[in-house]
This record gives structure tokens, C-alpha cells and sequence, in this order.
């Protein structure tokens, strides 16, 4: 006999907060014969909003009956909702520059099975990382950027998203700024790494920055990229201590570790839809 596979999903919500929302949601959950195996919440007191990620399992539901099996507390509760299939990993397309120590961990991490992301393809403006990225058997994709073609650029990028079945772009050190629009298409599905201590220290050489200041911590900021450059909602930062003796050098060596780590964990969270927005900020449930 085929032993069924129970199915699987994340279920994510926010709404108005109040009493009774998770007995209401639980107890519908249970009649229609789901399971929770795993629950996160937070009540913010300065939105008034209640955010609960859970991930469940059923034998008998399937995910398509999920919104009739809610019903009544969409309704009565107000919730904003979203139901992901966690059977499958997230496509995910990575645009990397020159450095590839983030491009290298992300790799890494998804052939020993750190992240449930699955890499459709790399686009880059240099062609320097072609021969590493295709022995890994992922697509390459040789963008490169003139004074007067960047619009064509971006048109190609966002058609290789698209034909790729990206749900997530990630910038591993893609020293493009991009226009506008093309940020606005990928709003909410575009992670960046910022290669220091947000709002400290952007533009060029920020270890140099940060060394000429004498600062003795220095770090890295993942986010949502948005049409404000580096201004979108923050999902993870990480800091190391450095001292007066540490060279700008040497400072660029450790950056780039927090770099690789922080980014990681963002992209982690994003697949495992861990994150729900709130304003200009990010909840982040785990």
C-alpha cells in the first residue's frame, strides 16, 4: 500500500489585535483536520497588529481548501492572509559583480542542504564567475552594463525573472543601483546585502570609512530593496568587534564574512515565509 504524504504549508497572517485570534483560527484549523507543527507569534503595540506565522500538515485537507476551511475568521477577524506550499524549494535568482563570497556561501549552503532555496540561474554584469556558477549546472546570464543601455540591461534582467520562474531575486553583491521601476517591479521579492552597518557608511569603500571614523564595530544589513536606495524594510543585521589595530583590510575580510552570513539567513527566512511587512518594517518570526 502508497503511504499518503501528508501536505504541507505555511500559513502566515496578520490582522487587527485582539482577543480569541488564536483559538478562533486553531480551533477551525482542527475541525478541518489540520495539524500545526509549528507556530510563531508577535503582537506589535505600537500597530495594534497581530502577526502568527504556522506551518501545517494534513492526511485528509488539502491546501486548496484552506480559504473555505478559514473562512469564517477572514471575516470575522479581518485577516490578511497567505497560504505557501513548502513541498518544493523557492526558485531563487542570484545577481552577483565582482566579489562572489556571497554568491560562493549561498552555493555552498544549498548543496548541503541549508537552504530550502533552489538557484534558477546568475546574472551578472562581469563574466568572470561564468566557469564557477556553470559547473554548479545553474545558468549564467552575462548582463554587462554600458553608459547608455542600462534600460535595455534591466529589461533583459527582468525577463530572465520572469522566464526563470524566480519568486526571489537576491543581490549577492551586485554593485548595480537600480532604476526606479525596475525596483518597483520586484517589490517585496528583491533582497539586498548591504555591505555595512545601515544607515552608516554608504557608497564606496565603507570599511575605509568606517576605519578612518575609528569605529569598533562594524557589520552588514540584509533588506528589501525599494526605489529608496538602501532605504527598503531591514530584515537582518549582524555586527563584528574590531579595535584600533585592525587594519582596513583586514576590516574588508571580516565585513565580508557578516556579509555572506547575514545575507543567508535573510534569504533563509524569505523561503521559509518568515517575514510579513509592517510599514517600514519587517516582522520576522522565527
Amino acid at each position: 500500500m502508497t503511504e499518503t504524504k501528508p501536505a504541507r504549508c505555511v500559513l502566515r497572517f496578520r490582522c487587527p489585535d485582539q482577543p480569541g485570534i488564536l483559538a478562533s483560527v486553531s480551533s477551525l484549523l482542527a475541525a478541518n483536520g489540520w495539524d500545526i507543527r509549528e507556530a510563531a507569534i508577535y503582537g506589535d503595540p505600537d500597530s495594534t497588529i497581530f502577526f502568527v506565522r504556522t506551518e501545517l500538515a494534513s492526511i485528509r485537507a488539502a491546501i486548496a481548501d484552506l480559504p473555505r476551511h478559514l473562512a469564517p475568521a477572514i471575516e470575522t477577524l479581518g485577516l490578511d492572509w497567505e497560504v505557501h506550499d513548502i513541498a518544493q524549494p523557492m526558485p531563487v535568482l542570484i545577481a552577483v559583480s565582482k566579489f562572489n563570497h556571497c554568491l560562493v556561501d549561498l552555493l555552498h549552503k544549498v548543496e548541503i542542504g541549508a537552504l530550502p532555496i533552489r538557484v534558477v540561474g546568475v546574472v551578472s554584469n562581469h563574466d568572470q564567475e561564468r566557469k564557477y556558477v556553470e559547473w554548479h549546472g545553474i545558468p549564467y546570464h552575462h548582463l554587462p552594463v554600458g553608459r547608455t543601455d542600462k534600460a535595455a540591461q534591466e529589461r533583459r534582467f527582468l525577463e530572465i525573472i520572469n522566464e526563470s520562474g524566480a519568486a526571489l531575486t537576491v543581490l549577492a553583491r551586485y554593485m548595480q543601483i537600480l532604476s526606479d521601476e525596475f525596483a518597483a517591479s520586484l517589490d517585496g521579492r528583491c533582497i539586498n546585502i548591504h555591505h555595512s552597518f545601515l544607515p552608516s557608511f554608504k557608497g564606496a569603500k565603507p570599511y575605509h570609512q568606517a576605519k578612518a571614523r575609528g569605529v569598533k564595530l562594524i557589520g552588514a544589513t540584509a533588506h528589501y530593496v525599494t526605489a529608496d536606495l538602501d532605504e527598503g524594510p531591514i530584515i537582518e543585521q549582524d555586527v563584528r568587534r574590531v579595535s584600533h589595530a585592525t587594519t582596513a583590510n583586514e576590516m574588508v575580510a571580516i565585513g565580508r564574512e557578516v556579509e555572506a552570513s547575514v545575507l543567508s539567513r535573510a534569504v533563509r527566512w524569505h523561503a521559509e515565509h518568515r517575514i510579513i511587512g509592517n510599514g517600514n518594517q519587517t516582522v520576522v518570526l522565527v
